[in-house]
């Protein structure tokens, strides 16, 4: 299922969401511009490795933010940006833009970690969006579960948009990492080069602390 838009409509211009989808992008075409070796330095330095988060948090610890702006090619950064465009306005206009930028930071450090924990003697850098816009995904299936996604959905190999109710439409995503990230952890798909568990992480994430920055739900969305 490849999501196209939803059926909410944000009241206010989401300013925080687009300077994510910027910055991602801006710091996207960076590394573009990067030959192979100084690419390959700029991910190493930057990027978040576990086996040294662990061993020396101290000097670590800002790798938890600059890897989350990096991506990994072309398609990791329009996936990752078209779905943060889809759903993080709604969750913007629920907690309003400070609270959203907050929230949107630790989803991705609730990502890293979780990832991190589990593969702990890693020196594999990790890098992407995906884990923080996974709380995003998180935060959006508490908030508007009634809402719908208009997807493509691949019936007898064509392709047909259909409105899947956003319950639906996440729940199955999530479902699809479980079942990928115990793969992973069983040695059957751990070569795919995904953070499983970084998406399950920031989505569990989304989905507990979603009414800590907005407690109070508008009916508009309800």
């Amino acid at each position: 299922m490849i999501p196209l838009y939803d059926t909410l409509r944000s009241r206010k211009v989401p300013i925080v969401n687009w300077f994510l989808i910027a910055l991602n992008v801006l710091v996207f075409l960076y590394e573009f511009q990067l030959g192979p070796s100084a690419l390959e330095s700029f991910i190493g330095r930057w990027g978040l490795v576990p086996a040294r988060l662990f061993a020396r948090p101290e000097t670590a610890w800002i790798t938890i933010f600059t890897s989350m702006f990096m991506q990994g090619g072309w398609f990791h950064i329009l996936s990752n940006m078209w779905v943060l465009f889809i759903f993080g306005d709604n969750i913007e206009d629920r907690m309003g833009g400070g609270r959203y930028l907050i929230f949107y930071l630790l989803s991705g450090v609730a990502a890293a970690l979780m990832q991190s924990y589990l593969l702990q003697a890693s020196n594999v850098p990790m890098i992407g969006a995906s884990g923080a816009i996974a709380g995003v995904l998180g935060a959006y299936l508490i908030s508007f579960p009634r809402a719908r996604v208009a997807s493509l959905v691949p019936i007898f190999f064509i392709f047909t948009i259909i409105e899947i109710p956003a319950m639906i439409f996440l729940l199955f995503w999530f479902v699809s990492q479980l079942f990928s990230g115990f793969l992973a952890l069983q040695g059957s798909g751990g070569g795919s080069g995904i953070a499983w568990w970084a998406h399950i992480g920031g989505f569990v994430f989304g989905m507990l602390a979603v009414n800590l920055f907005a407690p109070r739900r508008t009916s508009y969305y309800s």
